[in-house]
């Protein structure tokens, strides 16, 4: 009964852990300045807005264009501020990116597919 019990509840934790956005990966990612694993969490077109330039990007155009954006502003920190409610349609965050000269403002759509949050958009803006 005890692995019953352990099997269902390790088949629900991990469930719950790969339907949620995964904000610690994003966060991580952003502070190493690594375009390349952000990009993989997004759907195969990202729409893209970095200081106003902006378009429907494939991933390794969106990569190209956040590792140009972070070459230019290193990262020195990055920090969610608002996290907002996971739903099946999708969700959104507002994170504050700061590199030694400049601080942005990072907002980022999710939606929901097969699943797992996939990044929809993508916005970098000067705050």
């Amino acid at each position: 009964m005890n692995l019953v019990f352990s099997l269902l509840a390790s088949i629900m934790l991990s469930m719950n852990l790969t339907t949620s956005v995964p904000y610690s990966t994003i966060e991580k990612s952003f502070e190493a300045n690594n375009a390349k694993v952000i990009v993989t969490l997004g759907k195969s077109k990202l729409l893209i807005n970095v200081l106003g330039k902006e378009g429907a990007y494939s991933q390794s155009q969106a990569k190209l264009i956040l590792q140009d954006f972070m070459s230019k502003n290193p990262c020195s920190s990055f920090e969610f501020i608002f996290k907002g409610k996971e739903s099946n349609g999708g969700s959104f965050a507002i994170a504050n990116y700061n590199s030694r000269s400049s601080k942005f403002r990072v907002t980022m759509y999710f939606k929901k597919e097969q699943g797992s949050y996939k990044i929809e958009n993508l916005t970098i803006e000067e705050d």
